[in-house]
């Protein structure tokens, strides 16, 4: 398969160099030349497949005509070694757990995969393949810990100095090896910004072979697909979800559309933004104005530039009234954030964390006028990366806290500051780092 130039359809370009370029030279970004669709056979016993399975037959509709068989099966079983369990947490009111990776957050599913991939790739190419990766939390960690080790490339993590929580912070800045950290004096649009300028650079590209781990990156998006799927088959027979989606850049959203558009029965997304809410205000009706982000305590999210937009336009062909009749938004405050954490936890005896918080907050919003509705919100993150928050609102020591954050406390911060300076990283990057 050939995939596309959001900016240009005339441009074309096979899955390798999709995945390795990253983006387009026109900035746009990469979408299949077609999107495919699951055969009719698939749907006859989706309900009755495996995780690891679905993930299989997904990936094979974007990636199958590139990929041996067996090639894109161990790939994808490696990645999916871990479970997104579907929780009941009210009466139609689901929440999908998807921090059970390595690094407890959702971005181990693209990360694992996008490793794996990359891997088979360049298994011919010798030369070093430097990953570039713009964090405003998980995605720092989840793609330090999937390319950990990996022969013949380095990772150069960029996150905003002081915007990223401190087990967030020591998930990406305490592996070494063939990861750098770089802490950027400025916003994660900043660090997306110095990312996306190296990735366009024809200097810096005949030089280095340069990729994204970033969302932008399109075998970051097909695993995300994977969970969508996954978890509407564990929901009543007959049943369409209203998918909930913690909102920042946009590529989970992104992803849940692709698997609607391969078949998946969806009643409606809804993006849950938290003040950072240019996709809320636009399917409102303002005009697409990007602005610089807002810290939150859903940090996550604070992407007041969401690159993914490129691709909603483009998926609903710049028309916005189809776009609203697929895609509702809301914004929501730190304190109906924190509102949200308590309640759930007093009412329901569960935890969230301040992403799937906001989450929560839109869900509950479309049920107090679709009371029939079932609700799934993706939860992104493990309550316990964020232990300043959840113990301010339930009181400290509330959260458990794994083994695997846990032991972050002793380990050393190693992080190179970093201007948020397209010449400054330029260069840095020329000196071989």
């Amino acid at each position: 398969m050939r995939f596309v130039s959001t900016n240009d359809p005339g441009h074309r370009v096979p899955l390798k160099q999709a995945v390795l370029a990253s983006l387009p030279p026109d900035n746009g970004l990469y979408l299949p030349e077609r999107l495919p669709r699951l055969d009719p056979g698939f749907w006859d016993v989706w309900r009755d497949l495996s995780f690891q399975e679905i993930g299989c037959r997904v990936a094979q509709a974007f990636f199958g005509e590139d990929l041996p068989e067996d090639a894109l099966r161990t790939i994808v079983n490696e990645s999916l070694s871990f479970d997104a369990p579907l929780i009941e947490v009210a009466q139609q009111q689901y929440v999908l757990e998807l921090f059970h990776g390595p690094t407890l957050a959702f971005k181990d599913f693209g990360a694992r995969f996008m490793a794996r991939l990359m891997r088979w790739l360049t298994r011919d190419d010798d030369r070093l393949l430097t990953v570039l990766v713009a964090t405003s939390g998980d995605t720092g960690g989840a793609v330090a810990h999937a390319f950990l080790g990996v022969p013949a490339i380095r990772v150069v993590i960029l996150y905003p100095r002081g915007k990223v929580s401190g087990l967030q912070e020591k998930q990406l800045t305490t592996l070494g090896g063939n990861i750098t950290a770089l802490e950027v004096d400025g916003s994660f649009d900043d660090c997306q910004r110095l990312v996306k300028a190296a990735l366009l650079d024809p200097g810096l590209a005949s030089r280095l072979l340069l990729t994204s781990a970033n969302s932008i990156n399109i075998s970051r998006l097909v695993p995300q697909i994977f969970y969508y799927i996954h978890s509407a088959r564990l929901l009543p027979a007959g049943t369409s979800p209203v998918f909930v989606v913690p909102s920042g850049n946009l590529g989970n959203l992104t992803a849940g559309l692709l698997a609607e558009r391969l078949g998946l029965s969806v009643e409606r997304f809804i993006a849950a933004n938290n003040r950072n809410d240019v996709l809320t205000t636009y399917l409102a009706g303002d005009a697409y104005a990007p602005r610089p982000s807002q810290p939150t305590i859903s940090s996550a999210m604070d992407v007041g530039a969401p690159s993914n937009f490129a691709r909603l336009l483009t998926l609903f062909e710049h028309d916005l009234r189809a776009m609203c009749r697929r895609i509702g938004g809301y914004s929501v405050s730190d304190e109906e954030t924190l509102a949200a954490i308590r309640d759930v936890a007093a009412n329901y005896n569960y935890q969230l964390d301040p992403h799937g918080a906001v989450g929560w907050c839109a869900a509950r919003q479309w049920h107090h006028n679709h009371p029939q509705a079932n609700t799934v919100v993706l939860a992104t993150a493990h309550p316990a990366k964020f232990p300043e928050t959840l113990d301010r609102v339930l009181g400290p020591g509330q959260v458990p806290i794994p083994e695997r954050l846990a032991c972050l406390a002793q380990k050393t911060k190693c992080a190179i500051p970093m201007a948020a300076d397209t010449s400054a990283f330029f260069t840095w990057l020329r000196q071989g780092g």
